[in-house]
C-alpha cells in the first residue's frame, strides 16, 4: 500500500520503536494516531510533530479504551489503513524466584499487555479497516505486530515475556489467512536487542556489552531501523502472514 495520504494507528507510539515508527510514517505522508498510556510524553510528541498527528491516551488491555481510540482516529482522519502494535512490557521474573513461585498476577499482566493487548487492537481496528475502499490490488489495510527473538530463544527469567511474544508469533498466520478475504495483511516483526526505554535503566557499559553480543552490526538496534522495516512491510504487498527477525543474526543464550 501507499503510505502517503493514508492513516496509521501506532500503539506504544510515545516512545521507543513506536515513536520512531510514528515519525517515519508522518514523514512519508501518513496521518498518524499515537496511542499510549504515557499521556505527557504522547501529548508532547504530538505537539512537536504538529499537523497530521493525534494523541489518544489508551490502555491496550481495555476494550472501551481501545474502541474509543479507534473511533477518535476515524473521526479525526476518516479511517484506519495501517496498525502498528508496539505497546508492550518486559517485566522479568523467574518461575521459582527467591520469594517463591512467580505470582499468577505477574504472569497474567505480561500476557495481558503484550498478547491480549495486541489482539484487542487488531480486532477492533480491523472492524474499521474492512470498510476501506480497496486499492488496485484489492488491499484495504496492513497490520504490523511486534514480537521478539525471545519468542524463539527466551532467556531465564523471560517465561512470561517469551510466552506473550510467542503467542503473537503463533496468531500471525491464522489471522493473516482469515483477513486475506478482506484484503488485509498481517505481518510480525521479531526484534533482537534494541535501544529502547526498556534498556534505558541499564548502565552504559552493560548496554555496550549487550550490543557486542550481536554478530553484526555489533551494537544495539536503532528504533529507526525497526521503523524502516515497518515501511517496507506496508509497501511490499507480498509480505503477509510472516514473522521477520530483525536482530543482526543474534541467537540469545540461556542467560
Amino acid at each position: 500500500m501507499i503510505i502517503k495520504g493514508n492513516v496509521a494507528m501506532v500503539t506504544g507510539g510515545a516512545s521507543g520503536l513506536g515513536k520512531a515508527t510514528v515519525e517515519l510514517l508522518l514523514r512519508e505522508g501518513a496521518k498518524v494516531s499515537i496511542l499510549d498510556r504515557l499521556e505527557e510524553a504522547g501529548e508532547k510528541l504530538a505537539s512537536q510533530l504538529g499537523e497530521g498527528t493525534l494523541f489518544v491516551k489508551a490502555d491496550v488491555t481495555d476494550e472501551e479504551s481501545v474502541q474509543a481510540a479507534v473511533d477518535k482516529t476515524v473521526e479525526a482522519f476518516g479511517g484506519i489503513h495501517f496498525v502498528v502494535n508496539c505497546a508492550g512490557i518486559g517485566t522479568p521474573g523467574k518461575v521459582l524466584g527467591k520469594e517463591g513461585p512467580m505470582s499468577l498476577e505477574q504472569f497474567n499482566k505480561v500476557l495481558q499487555v503484550n498478547l491480549v493487548g495486541t489482539f484487542n487492537v487488531i480486532r477492533l481496528a480491523a472492524a474499521k479497516m474492512v470498510e476501506n475502499k480497496p486499492n488496485e490490488d484489492g488491499e484495504r489495510g496492513v497490520i504490523v505486530n511486534t514480537a521478539s527473538v525471545a519468542a524463539f530463544e527466551g532467556q531465564i527469567g523471560q517465561a512470561a515475556y517469551s510466552a506473550s511474544k510467542g503467542g503473537i508469533v503463533g496468531m500471525t498466520l491464522p489471522i493473516a489467512r482469515e483477513f486475506a478475504d478482506y484484503g488485509m495483511r498481517v505481518v510480525t516483526i521479531a526484534p533482537g536487542i534494541f535501544d529502547t526505554p526498556m534498556l534505558a535503566g541499564l548502565r552504559d557499559d552493560v548496554r555496550e556489552s549487550l550490543g557486542k553480543m550481536v554478530p553484526f552490526p555489533k551494537r544495539l538496534g536503532r528504533p529507526s531501523e525497526y521503523a524502516k522495516l515497518v515501511q517496507h512491510i506496508i509497501e511490499n504487498t507480498m509480505l503477509n502472514g510472516e514473522v521477520i527477525r530483525l536482530d543482526g543474526a543474534i541467537r540469545m543464550q540461556p542467560k
